[in-house]
């Protein structure tokens, strides 16, 4: 008797059968985040403001900050191609390198050297009340959350399927319908199950296994010590992503967790967040003599400040709300932020892991994604901390279904479902994306391929702790970066948007015309109507 096929199968054959549908899917675009903690050549975090040469944090579109004044968040556009999104990535690594004087970019997602949350500074986008408003939320992220958590670096890969592919993928499932609806319903499908398949990425790609003593000084923890300086797991793959890592503690306490059964449903449980307040963070206060210690006293400040691995986004306009923009709009790409820097590459990133991280979304969007239970959505928050703490544990068992499986079981199964969505991408067999799938059954075969073991094998083999060892690979991505060519019509480009950028925050600056109070007041207020 004949199996039945799965719904990804059925979706995967009618797709298939679309001629030039591999042209189509070819102009899907892809755009990257990367966070960089500038530290002095001692590995202390940078106390200089952010280099001038560079442009204003505030209004340059390629080129700002993050939660600290040191830590760089490098943004490239939408762009079609994975080699064109890591060249791009790499220019503007290139330029930035060139206006740091004797300061490094960290090579890794975990800081060095943490003298306590003063020696951290808050980034300051100078003095109109959007530049207030952004110190004042992260002012609060570290009341909240302490700010050593705010300081690790990560990459996040934001893609965006072609419009075409959605009217052949419409036309395949559900021609009759509006055609946004189609899109936020496929999209949000996308994210459940990029959630429930989200341990795999810490797994193949997490790079920070270890991290130094001074991050988590004063605390009780389980880590173990590689030496005097350095704790880790022996079977870590990506501690950012774990327990001790960047999370909504107040979940515990509150119980706010976003709802993903619909794009509806996901921006009323953050506009709740948002407007609700939270006993916790009163105490902290709001306004505070003069100054904002925090945007409001709600479980959440902002949308912003819900931490997820996955979202679904939209462009928005100068100062309009991300759940506004959704509302508005629709889901414009989706954007996966669980990605480790790779210590291993001067920019943090390569292309083969884009290709793969391009068919995990396809993959994601054809698979068959029901809504996630209470049940399930604890499982998904399991499995993330138990690869992030223990991924590589020989005959660690996550759970699926509400039955444990073997982690390297999963994994190899994932991958094998994975190679009709990298085909497809293709054109056909063994092209660079169905090659990018196969390089990660290496890792599942053999796990001390992972980024995660080759971390540990190389402090082992050179006899450096976690922090020789990053700023060994800091001073030599540097190297690299620098004897790189920059091509001088690129060069031009970022010499003219950092200019704009300047001017941009001067006009804003200039046209500041009502309080701060009352600003803050508007921004909240929109959409109310």
């Amino acid at each position: 008797m004949n199996t039945p096929r799965s719904l990804l199968e059925r979706r995967l054959a009618r797709l298939q059968s679309i001629p030039g549908l591999a042209a189509v899917l070819a102009e899907n675009r892809i755009g990257l985040e990367k966070e960089g903690l500038r530290v002095a050549p001692d590995g202390r975090i940078a106390a200089t403001p952010h280099p001038r040469a560079l442009g204003a944090a505030l209004t340059h579109p390629w080129i700002t900050t993050d939660f600290s004044e040191a830590l760089l968040e490098l943004i490239t556009p939408a762009l079609v191609g994975a080699e064109a999104a890591v060249a791009w990535l790499s220019d503007l690594h290139r330029y930035v390198h060139r206006h740091l004087g004797d300061e490094l970019l960290w090579a890794t997602s975990m800081p060095c050297v943490i003298a306590g949350a003063g020696g951290i500074p808050l980034a300051d986008y100078g003095t109109s009340n959007a530049a207030i408003m952004k110190t004042a939320y992260r002012r609060g992220l570290g009341n909240r959350y302490g700010r050593a958590m705010q300081v690790i670096a990560g990459v996040h890969f934001n893609f965006s399927f072609a419009d075409a592919f959605w009217e052949h993928y419409q036309a395949s499932e559900d021609a009759g319908r509006d055609a946004r609806a189609f899109r936020d319903c496929a999209q949000m499908g996308m994210v459940r199950n990029l959630q429930r398949l989200g341990w795999l990425v810490p797994y193949l790609f997490g790079a920070s296994p270890a991290i130094c003593a001074s991050f988590v000084r004063g605390q009780t923890t389980d880590l173990r010590a590689f030496d005097d300086d350095t704790l880790y797991y022996p079977h870590a793959t990506s501690l950012r992503m774990g327990d001790i890592g960047y999370q909504n503690q107040q979940e515990q306490g509150t119980g706010i967790k976003a709802c993903y059964d619909s794009l509806d449903a996901y921006v009323r449980s953050l506009t709740w967040a948002i407007q609700t307040p939270c006993p916790q963070y009163e105490t902290i206060g709001v306004k505070v003599g003069e100054r904002y210690e925090q945007l409001n006293a709600n479980v959440l400040q902002i949308e912003n400040e819900y931490y997820s691995t996955v979202r679904p986004k939209q462009l928005t306009e100068w100062m309009e709300r991300p759940t506004l923009a959704l509302r508005r709009r629709g889901i414009r790409y989706v954007e996966l932020r669980s990605p480790d820097v790779n210590v291993f590459e001067p920019v943090g990133v390569e292309a083969e892991q884009l290709r793969f991280f391009a068919v995990l979304m396809l993959h994601a969007l054809l698979a068959d994604s029901p809504v996630i239970s209470s049940r399930e959505r604890r499982d998904i928050d399991t499995n993330q901390v138990l690869t992030a703490h223990r991924g590589r544990e020989p005959g660690l068992c996550l759970v699926r279904a509400r039955e444990p499986v073997e982690l390297r079981l999963w994994a190899r199964e994932l991958l094998d479902a994975m190679l009709g969505s990298a085909e497809l991408l293709d054109g056909g067999a063994d092209g660079p994306h169905s090659q990018a799938v196969r390089a990660q059954r290496a890792k599942v075969r053999e796990p001390e391929l992972t980024p995660s073991a080759r971390v540990l094998a190389a402090m082992r083999e050179s006899g450096e702790g976690f922090f020789e060892f990053s700023r060994r690979l800091s001073l030599a991505h540097r190297a690299t970066l620098l004897q790189g060519a920059l091509d001088p019509a690129r060069e031009a480009e970022l010499d003219r948007q950092a200019a704009e950028s300047v001017a941009d925050q001067q006009r804003l600056e200039s046209e500041t015309d009502e309080s701060f109070d009352a600003f803050l007041a508007r921004y909240f207020a929109q959409g109310e109507t």
